[in-house]
C-alpha cells in the first residue's frame, strides 16, 4: 500500500480525520434498524453491523495491536468473526455465514467501535513523531479502507432492502424524469502515455508502479448509457441474442434468467427500479446500472462499440497538467442522491459523468502493472491477491465518498456481478469495434 509520503499529518490532524471518517460510517448506519444491520441477503452481500465492526477490527490489529502498551484485543472473539481475508493474521468466519452471527448485537458492536476510538486517540496522542511517521501509511490506509466499506455497506443494504416486500426507503429522493440526451464523442489522440498515480498523496498498491502504454487513435462516449438506451436493447432482443454475448456471459443469462438489469422488476408491462431512495418507474433519461461486465460486453457488441480499456479510459480523463477532467464535481456520496443522476450539459470534447454516477467497466482484466510488488506482510494481501478472475472499474459512483474517487483508482469485480453500482461508456476506434446495429 503507499501512501507518497503521508505529509501534512500530525497527531492533532490524524486524530480528527479518523474522527471524521469513523462517524460517517455511523451516520451511514443510522437510517438502518438492528434488524437491518443484521440480514445477510447473499454471500455477496455483508450486514451492516459486520462492516462496521471489520473497519474496526482493521485498526485494532493493525495499528493498536502492535503499538499500544500491554495491548488486549476488545473481546478475544472478534479477530475470528471479522477478519475478512487475512490469511496472515488467522483463521476467520465463513463469508457467505456473517449474517447468522446475531451476537455480538449492534449495540454491542457500537461498543467496540466506541472502544477502539478512545484506544486509537490515547495511542496517537503518546506517540513519538518517528514512530507516527512509520504508522501513517496503515493508519491512512484504514481511513481509506473504512471509506471502502462505506460504499459496500450502502450497496449491500440496498439489497436486503429490495427483498423485503415493503419496498422500505433507506433514504433520499427519486431523480426528476429525464430522455436521454443524444450521446457524443470525444476524440482522444492517443500515443505513448504515462499511467497510473503520481504525486504526494494517497493511492492503493495496485495503482503502481507509474508505466508507459502504447494506446492507437480512440474515442470515448460523453456520457453514460442510459436507461433508455437499454430499453431499446432489450426490446431489439438483447438478452436473447446468444451472438451478443461472451461464452460465459450467455450461459449467466441462461442460468440466471437475466431478462434486465438486476433491480429492475417488470409489473403489467411496466419496467421499475428498486433504489435506495425506493422503487420507481424506469427514468430513460438516468444512467443504466447494476449491469454485470457481461452485460456491458453485449450492449456494446449490439451497439456496433465496445468498452474502452482501463488505459484509454484513465488518458481521456486527465488532462496535459494531470488534473481530472471533472475535478470532484461529479454525482459522488457528498451530494446524498444515492443513485446515478441524468448526465449534465454536453460540451464540445469533454467528458460528461466520469467522476461519480456509476462504475464504469473496461475491457481490462485486473492485474498487476509492469513491476508491481506487494507490500510485506498481511497488509501485502490487500489488492494483489485478487489479481485473478475480475475486470477493472474506474471512475467512482453515487455511493463513493468525494474524497475517495481519483483518476488512478482501480476497482475491481468478477464479470458476472451485478449488485455493485455498475454502468457503461462506451469506445470506438482504437482496437477495433466490434459490428453491431450502431444504434447508440
Amino acid at each position: 500500500m503507499s501512501s507518497q509520503g503521508g505529509s501534512g499529518w500530525d497527531g492533532e490532524t490524524l486524530i480528527q480525520r479518523y474522527d471524521e471518517v469513523r462517524a460517517h460510517t455511523e451516520t451511514l448506519a443510522a437510517p438502518l434498524s438492528p434488524e437491518d444491520q443484521t440480514v445477510q441477503s447473499m454471500p455477496d452481500v455483508s450486514p451492516t453491523k459486520w462492516h462496521r465492526a471489520h473497519v474496526t477490527w482493521f485498526f485494532e490489529t493493525f495499528v493498536l495491536a502492535d503499538h499500544e502498551p500491554g495491548h488486549k484485543p476488545f473481546d478475544e472473539h472478534y479477530p475470528f468473526l471479522f477478519n475478512s481475508y487475512y490469511e496472515t493474521v488467522g483463521p476467520r468466519y465463513s463469508r457467505p455465514d456473517r449474517g447468522l452471527v446475531s451476537r455480538p448485537g449492534v449495540a454491542e458492536v457500537g461498543s467496540y467501535r466506541a472502544n477502539v476510538d478512545e484506544r486509537f486517540r490515547d495511542l496517537v496522542a503518546a506517540l513519538d513523531g518517528g514512530t507516527l511517521d512509520k504508522l501513517l501509511p496503515t493508519i491512512e490506509l484504514g481511513f481509506h479502507h473504512e471509506q471502502q466499506h462505506q460504499e459496500l455497506l450502502l450497496m449491500d443494504i440496498k439489497h436486503v432492502l429490495s427483498l423485503n416486500p415493503m419496498r422500505p426507503v433507506y433514504a433520499g429522493r427519486p431523480g426528476e424524469p429525464a430522455e436521454s440526451d443524444q450521446l457524443g464523442w470525444v476524440d482522444v489522440e492517443g500515443g505513448l502515455v504515462e499511467l497510473g498515480y503520481e504525486g504526494d498523496g494517497f493511492c492503493f498498491d495496485n495503482e503502481l508502479p507509474r508505466h508507459q502504454v502504447w494506446l492507437e487513435p480512440y474515442r470515448l462516449a460523453d456520457r453514460l448509457v442510459t436507461n433508455g438506451e437499454w430499453l431499446e436493447f432489450m426490446a431489439d432482443g438483447g438478452y436473447r441474442r446468444h451472438e451478443f454475448w461472451l461464452s460465459d456471459g450467455w450461459a449467466k443469462v441462461n442460468a440466471e434468467g437475466w431478462r434486465a438489469p438486476f433491480y429492475w422488476t417488470e409489473v403489467d408491462g411496466r419496467w421499475f427500479e428498486h433504489t435506495l431512495n425506493g422503487t420507481w418507474p424506469v427514468n430513460p433519461g438516468l444512467p443504466v446500472s447494476h449491469v454485470s461486465f457481461y452485460e456491458a460486453e453485449a450492449f456494446a457488441s449490439w451497439a456496433g462499440k465496445r468498452l474502452p480499456s482501463e488505459a484509454e479510459w484513465e488518458h481521456a480523463v486527465i488532462d496535459g497538467a494531470g488534473v481530472p477532467a471533472e475535478g470532484a464535481g461529479g454525482n459522488l456520496a457528498d451530494t446524498e442522491t444515492w443513485h446515478p443522476r441524468a448526465a449534465g450539459p454536453a460540451a464540445a470534447g469533454r467528458l460528461r459523468q466520469a467522476f461519480g454516477d456509476c462504475w464504469e467497466w473496461t475491457s481490462s482484466a485486473y492485474h498487476a502493472y509492469p513491476g508491481f510488488h506487494p507490500p510485506d506482510g498481511a497488509i501485502g494481501e490487500y489488492n494483489g491477491k485478487f489479481m485473478s478472475g475480475q475486470m477493472v472499474l474506474r471512475g467512482g459512483c453515487a455511493l463513493t465518498p468525494p474524497d475517495h474517487a481519483r483518476a488512478t483508482y482501480r476497482n475491481f469485480f468478477p464479470p458476472g456481478a451485478r449488485w455493485a453500482l455498475s454502468g457503461v461508456r462506451l469506445a470506438d476506434g482504437g482496437v477495433g469495434s466490434r459490428r453491431g446495429t450502431d444504434a447508440a
